[in-house]
């Protein structure tokens, strides 16, 4: 999930940015020490989308760089177990799909990819084998989150299912939704008794 988050935090701004304005050195720092940062906390941080508050500046002897405690505001991709991501396959192995979830890819083992016994050809694709629905790269799916690790704080790892209703690409929950619906209509259909009219 996305969040934009206020932070309070020293941030160092180094010397040669003394001459700048303040808060456009310290805004300049911000973009620099965030980009590209993960972490557990946050998640990763897409951008500074603003600094609120700088206040005074300390210099630490030795360093010679000043630190101002700054407020700020910055937008992060958090992936959060149970929820429910939509996203592109970009790959696919023999063990199962990646898939493109914001800034992150996710993974969903073979064994979560659709309620079937699901083989892998050599073309890339996962096949069921008795649905014979095929999952390939560029597919559009919907799927939910079930495990995340941060065990590498650069690489964090997203365990995905497709094995439950309204998941999985979305073809195949356009057709399972038009099946119920064409189900649904024929039950009514066959519940209400017809009508005949009397003649007089």
């Amino acid at each position: 999930m996305f969040y934009e988050l206020e932070v309070k935090s020293h941030i160092r701004v180094s010397p040669n940015l003394f001459g700048e304005d303040i808060k456009g050195a310290v805004a300049r720092q911000l973009n620099q020490q965030f980009d590209g940062y993960i972490s557990k906390d946050l998640g990763v941080v897409i951008g500074i989308t603003g600094v609120l508050a700088v206040g005074e500046g300390v210099i630490i002897p030795g360093d010679g760089a000043a630190y101002y405690e700054t407020i700020f505001k910055l937008v992060a991709y958090r992936p959060e177990l149970q929820e429910v991501v939509l996203g592109k396959i970009t790959d696919i192995s023999d063990f199962g799909a990646f898939m493109e979830i914001g800034p992150l890819d996710g993974m969903v083992h073979i064994s979560q990819a659709m309620d079937d016994f699901v083989s892998f050809s050599k073309s890339n694709v996962l096949t069921g084998k008795q649905t014979k629905r095929s999952l390939k790269v560029g597919d559009l799916c919907r799927a939910r989150i079930i495990a995340v690790s941060y065990k590498d704080v650069h690489n964090p790892k997203v365990g995905l299912t497709m094995r439950q209703p309204q998941l999985g690409k979305l073809e195949w929950i356009k057709e399972d939704n038009n099946k119920k619906g064409a189900s649904a209509e024929k039950s009514d259909k066959a519940d209400k008794p017809e009508k005949k009219e009397k003649s007089k």
